[in-house]
């Protein structure tokens, strides 16, 4: 492959502290030359030709930003954003060719944090990013190396990996990562969603108030034993959720 291909360079090579920005858009001449032209301002880039290659990133990867292009083969950006609102994030700018403003109005109501229509100047586009990310920042838990063990489980917050003491491994995804991490860090105190979604992402709560609970529902999936009965991470009606087991720093 062509090292000076956009989609080729390291991350390692930039400043970890440069926020990460996920260019989703099916027009390769736009995902490529606005990756690059967000890279000379300052920024870590991403890019994704569809949904399915999106949604690894989104999975994998600690974004600051999402650029989402609406209409695209297979998954449209609006379905990717429906879904990114119910787990809470990351901000979303849609880029749009349609004229009605309604469709606009549609990505507005579904969680996307503003549009901007094709065609478009990518100084325009770089004014939006800017102002996204001045009011809506996604401050995360720092995530250091130090490992805990609770309820036969050990927690490598690093490497986002649980191991139980029977063998069992288990892989987190990033939002999953840092959930575990705010639970471990208040151990059998209650929790309200407003005040997770603070911790974890830093969002607006009223916005995003399904996020906290898919997240708890597929880490329930991961650790407990019976994720309809859970022992681990307990439901407080009207509060908020709980982790219920003693922690152990190693």
């Amino acid at each position: 492959m062509n090292p000076t291909d956009p989609r080729t360079e390291r991350p390692d090579k930039l400043e970890a502290a440069e926020p990460q920005i996920l260019i989703v858009d099916d027009a390769r001449d736009i995902r490529e030359s606005l990756g690059q032209y967000l890279r000379k301002q300052g920024y870590r880039t991403q890019l994704a030709a569809n949904g399915i290659e999106a949604r690894r990133i989104i999975e994998e990867a600690s974004l600051a930003l999402i650029v989402l292009d609406v209409m695209m083969p297979g998954e449209d950006g609006l379905s990717i954003c429906r879904w990114l609102t119910g787990r809470g994030g990351p901000p979303v700018i849609l880029l749009t060719a349609m004229a009605d403003e309604t469709d606009r109005i549609v990505g507005l109501e579904l969680g996307a944090d503003d549009y901007v229509v094709k065609p478009f100047n990518p100084r325009e586009l770089l004014a939006r990013i800017r102002a996204v990310l001045r009011r809506a920042p996604m401050p995360a838990p720092t995530i250091t190396g130090t490992q805990r063990r609770f309820a036969g489980w050990e927690h490598a917050p690093a490497t986002q990996e649980l191991r139980h003491a029977d063998g069992r491994h288990v892989v987190l995804t990033s939002g999953e990562n840092r959930l575990l991490t705010v639970l471990l860090d208040h151990a059998q105190t209650v929790l309200s969603r407003d005040r997770l979604l603070d911790l974890t992402a830093g969002r607006d709560a009223k916005a995003y108030d399904r996020a906290i609970d898919n997240t708890v529902s597929r880490l329930r999936r991961k650790i407990e034993d019976d994720p309809k009965s859970p022992r681990l991470i307990v439901t407080e009606w009207g509060g908020g959720y709980m982790l219920a087991a003693p922690v152990e720093t190693l």
